[in-house]
Order: C-alpha cells, then structure tokens, then sequence
C-alpha cells in the first residue's frame, strides 16, 4: 500500500492533482452547509485546504502558486469580460462615488493597523501582513516583502537574525489573518445587512426603478402638429433637431401604418412611434407635437394585414463583428427599420455608426421576407454562440499578464497592478473596445459562470493549502492575537463606510456589496455578494473600484513597509 501513502502524501503531479480535487469536493460540500440561513459557500475551500495542508497533504510551492495565481486570473478576467460593456457608463453613473468608498476602505484599514502597532508594540513587517491577510489582498503582501527584502540587502550585508525573523513575520502574519479576513468581510455584509434592516424586496424594487431612470432607450407616440415641418422626411428633421431618435412607424390618418425610413414624409395628423433616448424624450415630443397614449401591442394590432412584423435578430456571424449599421445599409437593401440594439442587458440606440457585436440582439422591424433576409445575414443562430472564442481568452490573459508587469512607479521598488489588476483591466477594455479590433468577445452566461467558478475554487485551494503549514504554530505561540488585530483591520473600515453609504449616499445593497469585495479585492466576498444578490450589480460595483483599489492596496502597503526601516 506503499504506493496508496504517496499518492495522498508525496509528492509529483498525481498527488498534486488529487490534493487540490480533494480540497475543492470537501469545500464545496461543506459549502452547502447552512447554520442559521447563512452558508460560507465555497469559501469552505478555504479552510479544508488548510486543515490538509496541516496534517501533510501539501503541494509543490510552485505548483501551487501556479494554480494559485492561474485561478484568479480566470476569475477576475470572466468577471471584466462580463462587465466590460456597461463598465464606464456604470462609472458615469455614481462610479466616482463607489472609488471613494473604496479608497475611504482602505485608507482606513491602513490607519486601524497603524494604530494598533502604537497601542500593542507589535512591529510594522508583521503588521503590514497582517493588514494584506485582513484585506485578503495578496499583491500587497507580495509588494511588501519585496520591498523590505530589497531595503535589508541594499547594504550586501548579511541578514541578522531579528532581521529574518521580521522578514518571515510577514507572510506569517497574512496566512494568520486571512481566513478570519475572508469570514469577517462577509460577516460585516451580513451585519450591515440586519442592523440597517435591508429588504430584498425593497432592493429589488429601488434598482428597477434605477434601471428604468438609466435606460438608454424610451418608447413614446406622438401626435405630429408642427405646422413648420408639415411635408418634410424623417432625415430632414433629425438633421435639425441635432438628437438620435428612429421613428419606427407612422400612422396616418386614414389609418394605414407604415414603415418609416429617412425618405418618410412626416404630414400633420400623424402619429410617430419614436425611439429615443430617455433624456430626450420632452424635447423631441416638443418638437413634434403632442404625446398621445398608445401601446406596442395598439402599434401592432392596426398593423393592416399584419404586413410589418417585429423581431429580435441575434447577431452571431464573425464577419458582422465590429462592422457598423452604415457599412450593412440594412434600411436601402431591405427596407426594414431598426429600432433597438440590446448589448448584455443594455438597450442602445440603432445609429448608424454604431459598432456591432457578436451577441447584440437586434430589433427589426419590416415585413416578413426582408426581416428573414436580415436574420440570414446576421446570423440569428445561437447554435454558433455555444462555441467558445479561445483566441480572445488567452490574447487576453497574455494581455492582461502584460499589462500587470509594468511598473508604474517606485516607492522605493516598482508598484504593478499584479497577476489580478492587469488582465481585470484589460478584459474590461476588451469587453467594451474589442470589435475595433474584431475580436469576439461574447460568450455565453453558463460559459462565463463555469470560467468564474473554476478559477475562484483553484484561487482558494491554493492559498488554503499554502497556509496551513504553521499556522497552527503560529497561533499557539502567540499569534492568535494577530487573529484579534486582523478582524478589527477587516471589520471597522468597512462598518464605517457601509453605514455612511447607506444612509448618508443612499446606496443600493447589491451596489454595496460590490463595492465591499472590490475594496478589500476579495474574489470569496464578490463570489457570497454575486450569489446572494442574483444579478450584476456586485459585480459592476467589484469591477469598477477594483483596478484603483488594487492599486492603492500595494502602493500603501510599500509606504507603510517603510516605516520598520
């Protein structure tokens, strides 16, 4: 059975596999586990690494960090392509206010670990890991160890022995906080949560109300009544009234509908179906006429014959990607009117220079045969979007690698936004910019899901299995108390500002987790927020201070090493 022992607890490539297959199945097991309505989830990977890391069953350093780092890219880099297209008009919308938050996080985490070395003696090196661990935030311990490591061997003198074990203090004093850091940013989430009394249902109703006050796009009927205008084409006056609006149908008086275009002429005692954006909605009624109450389903029912028909076309032809509306001349081939563009929940108005992607899903409306001529040459197959675009993962995620390398500044060694900062950053920019240069970047929701949670579980695994070795040790010989000091860096920053956001900014809950997990650039918290919340909005929230916050997080972690020097 010698060959059984080895397996579980030697060494090579099959007992390194096994090792983390193990911690993942027992963490996600262990996940389903509710006490008191309340699961950690996968979280529990966690810890089952730890508790098996600790009784041997441990992996090769630089499989693990490989695994490691590997997972969290998969993570946060599904996280920016998901996000990536309503990323900056999310940041437009309040996301000035999410990046202050955050910084207010993370200036006070740094302060309480400052104070706390004051009051209790405890030496910077160690609570400069502690304060990485309590923040969950791995680039930062990364930094600072390079950074003191550099500073002591500058001279080329060797090491005393205080030196060393200050040096060591440091990693020692991440693995400590870390797991209770993991717990206590979701335990403030959930204590937020009940002592300020928030409802779901009221969470729910406050974000489609936000969502309807946002939306790209409006519907409104109008009477046409100005005299000046009587006669003249739809592209005539969209020319004047210098707004994007698309005029679907007209009603004429004797009661026929027709399909509008550029051409149309527009005569008095018409009725305009127009699409427009929301914040031009008055002006444009204004200038047309009168707004008159009609219905889609008042539209489609005095459709004489049903000639005209509407459908939603999904784009999935490669060579569409990237290619503008201008460029298809969807309107002089075949006629037909396009009313809405809807990119990842996102509804855009149909502009001529509009970029396409593959995924938008395109309202036409026309006639039956030129509407099936367009689904032709679109696509409209969602059989082509089960096949995954490789080539835009990895371009990415070397990309990404890259971009994490380069130093940005020295303080006094160069500060990178890491393994996680640079390919979260560059899924976001490839999300948003990537058909300019025709890359596609659609994959589908269970796809994305699947990217997510494989690289949050090889993420967790690694690092579990990386801190059991002397954590018991460590907490024995004294460093419970580092336990104490790492809760209190995790906690008190983020009660403070969840309580002003919330009640002072009027912060939505789901926002509110987003922006927690971002700050403390912690994959478990956004993982719990993502699942508790049941839609994007942690996710917008995580993505939109992540960058700066990953950012801040190693900056301040150099700065404060300096102090022990």
């Amino acid at each position: 059975m010698e060959w059984l022992h080895t397996l579980f607890f030697g060494s090579g490539i099959a007992h390194s596999v096994l090792t983390i297959a193990l911690v993942i199945t027992l963490g996600i097991l262990l996940g389903k586990i509710k006490i008191g309505g309340v699961s950690l989830g996968i979280t529990w990977i966690l810890f089952v690494g730890i508790a098996l890391s600790h009784f041997g069953m441990t992996v090769d350093s630089d499989v693990r960090h490989f695994v490691q780092e590997f997972g969290l890219i998969l993570f946060v880099f599904s996280i920016g392509l998901q996000v990536g297209p309503g990323f900056f008009s999310s940041f437009k919308h309040g996301g000035l206010t999410l990046v202050g938050c955050a910084t207010a996080i993370v200036l006070l985490g740094v302060a309480t670990a400052y104070v706390i070395h004051l009051v209790t003696g405890t030496p910077v090196p160690t609570m400069v890991g502690i304060l990485s661990g309590a923040v969950t935030n791995t680039p930062g311990l990364g930094a600072a160890q390079q950074a003191y490591a550099d500073a002591l061997t500058a001279s080329g003198e060797a090491l005393t022995w205080n030196q060393q074990q200050e040096l060591a203090s440091i990693p020692l004093g991440y693995a400590v906080a870390y797991p209770l850091g993991v717990v206590g940013i979701i335990l403030s989430l959930i204590v937020v949560r009940y002592a300020l009394k928030v409802k779901f249902e009221e969470e729910d109703k406050a974000l489609a109300e936000l969502s309807d006050e946002k939306k790209l796009v409006a519907k409104v009927s109008v009477e046409f009544a100005n005299e000046l205008l009587d006669g003249r084409s739809v592209e005539y006056m969209r020319d004047l009234v210098k707004r994007q609006f698309v005029i679907s149908r007209i009603l004429h008086p004797t009661g026929e509908i027709t399909m509008a275009d550029g051409e149309s002429l527009v005569r008095m005692g018409d009725r305009l179906w127009v699409i427009c954006q929301a914040d031009d909605v008055e002006a444009i009624v204004a200038f047309f006429g009168r707004r008159v109450e009609m219905t889609d389903e008042d539209w489609g029912n005095n459709t004489p014959n049903a000639e005209l028909i509407s459908r939603r076309i999904l784009i999935t032809k490669p060579e569409i990607n990237g290619k503008k509306f201008s460029d298809l001349r969807l309107r002089t081939k075949y006629g037909i009117t396009l009313t809405r563009v809807n990119r990842a929940g996102t509804d855009l108005i149909p502009y001529q220079g509009l970029e396409l992607q593959v995924g938008d899903r395109v309202m036409v409306v026309g006639t039956a045969k030129s509407v099936a001529k367009v689904a032709d040459l679109l696509g409209n197959s969602l059989k082509k979007l089960d096949h995954p675009n490789l080539i835009t993962i990895f371009v990415g995620i070397a990309l990404g690698v890259l971009l994490g390398s380069i130093p940005l500044m020295n303080v006094p060694q160069p500060v990178k936004l890491g393994l996680a900062g640079g390919p979260l950053i560059v899924a976001i920019l490839i999300g948003r910019f990537g058909t300019h240069f025709h890359l596609v970047t659609y994959t589908t929701a269970s796809a994305n899901l699947m990217l997510r949670e494989v690289g949050i579980a090889l993420f967790l695994a690694g690092v579990g299995i990386g801190a059991g070795d002397g954590f018991v040790d460590a907490i024995v010989g004294g460093g419970y108390r580092w336990i104490g000091y790492g809760f209190i860096i995790t906690v008190l920053p983020i009660l403070i500002v969840a309580v002003v956001a919330r009640l002072w900014l009027k912060m939505n809950y789901y926002t509110l987790m987003g922006l927690v997990a971002g700050a403390t650039t912690d994959p478990p918290a956004l993982a719990y927020a993502n699942a508790t919340a049941g839609n994007d909005m942690p996710a917008v929230g995580y993505s939109t201070v992540y960058p700066v916050v990953m950012f801040l997080r190693v900056l301040t972690a150099q700065i404060f090493i300096l102090f022990a020097l």
